[in-house]
């Protein structure tokens, strides 16, 4: 009988760990006349990193806080993509904000099992510098430029906008690594003729450490001048391929919900910092000032995929690792059906 029961309790479990995958939620809600109707919401898992990849999601968090978003949203805010990624190709995740390049890294080390659906961030990456000296990129030659990502996009985006502007980034100037963006910061503060490449919202944070620190170069203006027919990107969101066609109308309400939760966050900057803040993504103060230069955005379909394309073509010119090898076929990108 001990068996029997053993037996009977491991289906269960085994029954509901494959039914937690795409599981949908039965809510009561008022209608019209305030009666109670049956409403089945999707339950769909989405994190995201620390900084502007996720600071267009927080409408949707309030809302889905509230029991008003159209699905059941569980969030999670990351320190590092390391922190999403194993859990997003195991399964446990549904949806991720991560960088541009790791969407097509994921894409070819999972066989095609990640697709992008969106783009949400363009380019954050401006080059920064203390007395005014640098208002172009044939300024910096002869400088030392601090900066963080190398191996990673911010290095390969420099390199290239560089060079496509006659500037030889190994012989013209010298590109000082550094691990983290607060050793950018540091050194900045004690350089009395310092540069630096820093993401948002970092450069806002060294703006209220460091007297006299501006805004030299905007690198995402400073792409779009070469017109090649792509964008700077900065962050997608990706999902498992199996979620997205289990769920197809979950995902269509979602991505109606994420491009307005996006124009919020754009047109109510006081009130999205407030929320900004709330989800501990950033400081309120940060996120107010940082808002504007964080080029949050949300671009699909077709657009998102001749500008994506464009823009890992370029990656892939410069390293075909930092795209995982090979460029992504057509399945990597989401069509509404």
């Amino acid at each position: 009988m001990k068996k029997i029961f053993a037996t009977f309790m491991s289906l269960i479990m085994m029954f509901s760990l494959f039914a937690a995958c795409g599981e949908t939620t039965t809510e009561e809600v008022p209608n019209d006349n305030d009666n109670l109707v049956t409403e089945e919401k999707t339950n769909i898992k989405i994190a995201g990193l620390k900084g502007p990849t996720s600071m267009g999601l927080v409408k949707i968090m309030e809302d889905n806080e509230n029991g008003s978003a159209a699905n059941n949203y569980e969030f999670t805010i990351a320190g590092s993509a390391d922190e999403i990624t194993p859990k997003l190709t195991q399964g446990s995740l549904d949806i991720a904000a991560v960088p541009a390049n790791l969407a097509s890294v994921l894409y070819n080390n999972t066989d095609g099992a990640i697709e992008i659906i969106a783009i949400n961030t363009l380019g954050v990456i401006y080059i920064v510098d203390k007395n005014e000296e640098i208002t172009s990129l044939e300024d910096l030659k002869g400088r030392t430029i601090y900066a963080t990502g190398k191996g990673s996009t911010p290095e390969y985006a420099l390199r290239y906008i560089l060079e496509e502007n006659g500037i030889d980034p190994d012989n013209d100037v010298s590109i000082e690594w550094k691990t983290e963006p607060t050793e950018v910061v540091s050194t900045l503060a004690v350089e009395e003729s310092g540069v630096a490449m820093l993401p948002q919202p970092y450069v806002t944070v060294a703006q209220t450490q460091i007297d006299g620190l501006e805004i030299a170069i905007d690198l995402n203006k400073e792409w779009d001048n070469l017109q090649n027919d792509s964008l700077f990107i900065t962050g997608v969101l990706v999902a498992r391929k199996d979620f997205v066609e289990e769920n197809q109308e979950a995902i269509s309400a979602f991505l109606k919900e994420y491009q307005a939760s996006t124009e919020y966050t754009n047109n109510n900057i006081e009130d999205a910092a407030a929320l900004i803040e709330k989800f501990d993504i950033v400081s309120a103060a940060v996120a107010q000032k940082a808002i504007p230069y964080c080029n949050i955005t949300f671009i699909s379909g077709e657009e998102m995929k001749t500008a994506m394309n464009g823009y890992l073509e370029v990656l892939y010119e410069q390293n075909p690792a930092s795209v995982g090898g090979t460029l992504p076929a057509d399945d990597f990108y989401y069509a509404e059906k």
